[in-house]
């Protein structure tokens, strides 16, 4: 277009030079020294802008040859940096598809004269980790910093989350403490060093993580509930490993008073007093937190505690049969109880209909041990086979519904088996 128009403004200007000239041509006489020339004026001035435009060519030529070396610098810097977004597309590609070998080839070769060179080291360093190169995906990390320092946050996160994914916990977290001091409230750092706790298992700075978590909302809060929750129970199975007698109690008062009552801590905590024989607080507990909620594991651990006031505890307990007649959890809890206040029939009958309304092996278990006790051996026996057979496994053979000692195929050297037998099971 630019051409175009100067062709036109050229045109204008000869039509208007050959009208001038075809008018009067005019005259020129020019002297200098002992020389001296006469011309129209028409051609010199023909002769001038002739004259001007090889000068101003000849200068454009001399100018252009003076920058020939940063012009071909440039060119040449044009041409690697095409180069380089080539790499580092192609890089990419292949870097998605698997062929990490490749990928660190592609995306390191023209790195140095990307436009973007972060890009570059950090893909780099993540082909090598798939590699198992961690020196050079660390080299690979030193550079992206090297390119670009003000990116440290950046290069720091992608470095945590390679040494996480090849599991080097302790320069995962040296690397995410970095970042906590360089930037404290960054969601995704309090989130990556949470995920690290929670993998290495060190719930005491998890727990105290939490605060910052929750006001940082780094996750919903029902996942947030749900570490919290997570959190606790952990702290109590390890306080329960400890020697400390003290550590149990400890742990459970550092638990904010809104979570005491929630069911699984609760019922964490009341288990572990139980198993320390400290029965008398875990039934405090328990009652209270039965007031408010039913939960079946509650209920359940309720019917296992010794407690000295055990008709007491089974008058309370029976309160709970309102509504949940047929509950088979509350039933061997109160079949149990009547257990430890020596109510016999009661407690059989409590366990029986445990059983009826879909109890597992626990009521067999109590009911048999229970007929055993008063000399129903017949019963007991019942109880148990029934216990057996429920169990899950395979299908047993199938069998006839009679098998007669006479009847019996035995094979070579099986005869001398059968009179030891009991005469019950012979019988049988």
């Amino acid at each position: 277009m630019k051409l175009l128009l100067q062709a036109c403004l050229f045109l204008v200007l000869g039509g208007l030079a050959a009208w001038v000239i075809e008018k009067d041509s005019g005259y020129a006489f020019l002297a200098w020294g002992n020389w001296s020339v006469e011309l129209s004026l028409a051609m010199l001035v023909l002769l001038t802008v002739v004259a001007g435009a090889l000068l101003y060519y000849l200068l454009h030529f001399l100018v252009g040859l003076i920058r020939l070396p940063g012009g071909l610098s440039a060119w040449r810097r044009r041409l690697r940096q095409r180069r380089a977004r080539r790499a580092l597309t192609q890089g990419l590609v292949e870097l998605a598809e698997g062929h990490w070998q490749q990928a660190e080839k592609l995306l390191t070769r023209y790195a140095a004269f990307s436009d973007t060179p972060l890009i570059n080291y950090l893909s780099a360093a993540q082909a090598a980790q798939r590699q198992g190169l961690d020196d050079r995906r660390d080299a690979y990390i030193r550079l992206a910093h090297r390119h670009m320092p003000t990116a440290d946050v950046a290069v720091s996160l992608t470095q945590a989350e390679l040494q996480i994914a090849h599991q080097q916990f302790e320069q995962a977290l040296a690397t995410l403490k970095h970042l906590r001091d360089l930037a404290p409230k960054h969601t995704y750092v309090l989130r990556l060093l949470a995920g690290l706790y929670q993998q290495v298992g060190d719930w005491e700075q998890l727990r105290r993580l939490l605060p910052e978590l929750k006001k940082a909302r780094t996750e919903s809060q029902e996942k947030l509930a749900a570490l919290e929750v997570q959190v606790y129970r952990a702290l109590l199975r390890e306080a329960a490993q400890a020697m400390e007698v003290s550590r149990l109690d400890s742990v459970w008062r550092k638990i904010p008073r809104s979570l005491h009552q929630e069911p699984r801590i609760l019922g964490d905590y009341a288990r572990l007093l139980h198993e320390r024989q400290r029965d008398e607080e875990a039934e405090q507990l328990l009652r209270a937190a039965l007031k408010k909620t039913r939960e079946d594991d509650l209920i359940a651990l309720y019917g296992l505690l010794d407690v000295a006031e055990s008709s007491e505890t089974l008058t309370r307990a029976e309160r709970w049969l309102v509504n949940h007649e047929l509950d088979p959890v509350l039933l061997l809890a109160l079949g149990r109880l009547s257990l430890r206040a020596r109510l016999w029939g009661k407690a059989r009958s409590y366990l029986e209909a445990a059983i009826a309304h879909g109890a597992g092996l626990d009521a067999r278990r109590e009911l048999g041990r229970l007929l055993d006790a008063l000399g129903d051996h017949q019963a007991a026996a019942q109880v148990y086979r029934e216990a057996v057979l429920e169990q899950p496994g395979a299908a047993p053979v199938a069998l006839p519904e009679h098998i007669r000692q006479g009847s019996m195929n035995l094979g070579k050297g099986e005869e001398t088996l059968l009179p030891d037998l009991p005469d019950a099971v012979a019988e049988s």
